[in-house]
């Protein structure tokens, strides 16, 4: 079972949001079979059976093993990964281009660089998979609490020109047996569970680029 597996097929993307067949998903981080999961989740044995074809018909589910009661076999699944993505590439018609208004202050734009790492990385593992390679990346996540929007500012700013430098120090156009990269940094508020009703995010000053920081991916 992967930790995290890319869907990047439309139709299985509107089989797993089906709010049964995720239920059935979740379920399934350990083997059952139709009839325990119908036990566990009260719900009628003929349509867990049936759920449970259409999520292995997309790839989302597999069968692990074939136990034979009596005259029945009893088939018993798992679900393929832990956890599931979905790529944009599922909604390639109406899926975000970071290229069309590149703008390091807006969020949109943020949203719309980290759909497109969730896309490419999905698609380099996919690839990886099939081949049995494993993809070369690096990620790093951290949080930073700022005192005020002024040092948020700086240190966005410390932060690009030590990005832009290492880039500068690095990059090889010519080298031949080189592989492009792709390095996404990015700096958002983390969200917090309001106690009353929720108030707008800080925005006295538009953040600027810094991590968290995404994975470079091999391309």
């Amino acid at each position: 079972m992967l930790d995290v597996a890319v869907i990047e097929d439309a139709a299985a993307a509107e089989a797993s949001l089906d709010p049964m067949r995720a239920g059935l998903l979740a379920a399934l981080a350990e083997p059952g079979s139709a009839a325990m999961l119908a036990s566990r989740l009260g719900l009628p044995r003929q349509k867990v059976n049936y759920h449970l074809k259409e999520l292995e018909r997309h790839g989302l589910v597999e069968l692990v093993e074939e136990r034979r009661k009596g005259n029945v076999t009893e088939r018993v699944y798992r679900a393929t990964a832990q956890s599931y993505v979905i790529s944009p590439t599922a909604l390639s018609a109406v899926s975000p281009d970071p290229a069309r208004s590149p703008d390091q202050l807006s969020a949109r734009w943020l949203l719309a660089l980290g759909s497109r790492l969730v896309q490419e990385v999905g698609t380099m593992l996919t690839g990886a998979a099939r081949a049995g390679q494993r993809v070369a990346s690096f990620g790093i996540d951290a949080q930073v609490r700022f005192a005020s929007a002024a040092d948020r500012a700086a240190f966005a700013e410390e932060l690009a020109q030590a990005v832009t430098a290492l880039v500068a120090r690095y990059h090889d156009e010519s080298a031949p047996q080189g592989r492009t990269h792709r390095l996404v940094v990015g700096l958002h508020q983390v969200p917090t569970a309001p106690a009353g009703p929720p108030g707008p995010p800080d925005a006295s000053q538009p953040p600027s680029p810094s991590p968290s920081s995404a994975p470079t991916q091999e391309n």
